[in-house]
């Protein structure tokens, strides 16, 4: 199954199934929330209760996000990405001791989702970036402190995630030992819908991992292509890193990390000792493909400046006030 929302006459989306080459809403009263607090179940009876017949063309409607995350963590689970990355931030390929210790993640903004096509609105930076990642979307009942195989249980369904990243803005706030923040703060996109988990147990291989093919295109050139089955840890493992000592809930999302091979600039400008390929630039459009999920296009627009802050201020450390 494959579950999208998409723009309506009205204020709010519409929510609902693509079957074949059509959006069908859902029956009266289901919701995307709705269906992923009851899980794959919640799905197929949804399915049910839709009217297969109708609905509207694909092609005759703008896709939105296919959800409102309740959260969005970002995994670094490729190896062959932190290598990359380090060499052009660290000046030498490097892989932490620590990176094969736990799937390290950071959390990032839900309230900058965008949707397929949807144009980004990047801050001023001279190294704009993108990121090619699958996400895993979280439904069913909250999960606290899972092993693998509850985890497993957890994850509804997959969907792609381009994580947008003005790399200079990273590359200083990090040097504070807190990020990144800004350097990814400003838009995360998803779509172009969920598609259920049960639609790529095909993809497991016998360890566990999804081995799906993944690509980016910049202006029609392909940049760069994985499996992601090169991931150091497969889903669950993330799900259930996420739930240890927390809680995971229906609706949040789990990137998996940037491919390798390619899926970000960073990784390219890192083994190439400069920037090239070049920055993103306005008008520039990033096509991501992966198998069993589909296409997410995203266009990058002006850069929006932003009011100017004052630097730190030369502060006396006194105890007492004067």
């Amino acid at each position: 199954m494959r579950i999208a929302r998409w723009e309506g006459t009205g204020a709010a989306p519409v929510e609902g199934f693509v079957v074949g080459d059509r959006v069908v809403p859902f029956a009266a009263g289901d919701t995307v929330a709705a269906i992923l607090a009851g899980g794959l179940d919640a799905a197929r009876a949804a399915f049910a209760r839709i009217d297969e017949a109708g609905g509207t063309a694909l092609s005759d409607v703008r896709l939105l996000a296919p959800l409102a995350p309740a959260s969005v963590r970002d995994f670094v689970a490729f190896e062959e990405h932190v290598e990359g990355v380090s060499a052009g931030v660290e000046g030498k390929s490097h892989v932490a001791p620590e990176w094969y210790q736990a799937p390290t993640f950071y959390f990032t903004n839900p309230h900058t989702i965008l949707g397929p096509g949807d144009t980004l609105r990047p801050p001023v930076t001279e190294r704009l970036d993108f990121e090619l990642e699958l996400a895993v979307v979280v439904g069913g009942e909250p999960g606290v402190n899972l092993d693998a195989e509850g985890a497993a249980s957890r994850i509804f369904g997959y969907t792609i995630m381009n994580d947008w990243s003005a790399r200079d803005l990273q590359g200083r706030e990090m040097k504070v030992r807190l990020g990144p923040a800004k350097g990814k703060d400003f838009g995360t996109a998803l779509g172009p819908w969920i598609v259920t988990a049960d639609e790529l147990e095909q993809y497991l291989d016998a360890d566990g991992f999804l081995a799906v093919r993944a690509e980016v295109r910049v202006n029609g050139e392909l940049i760069g292509e994985d499996l992601v089955s090169n991931m150091g840890w497969p889903f669950p493992e993330l799900v259930a890193y996420a739930s240890r000592n927390s809680r995971v809930v229906a609706g949040d999302v789990l990137g998996s990390g940037t491919v390798g091979n390619g899926g970000c600039l960073g990784e390219l400008w890192g083994r190439n000792g400069g920037l090239v390929p070049p920055p993103l630039r306005a008008g520039d459009e990033v096509r991501m493909t992966i198998e069993g999920i589909g296409e997410l296009v995203g266009v990058v627009g002006d850069p929006v400046p932003a009011p100017e802050l004052p630097p730190a201020r030369p502060r006396p450390r006194a105890r007492r006030r004067v």
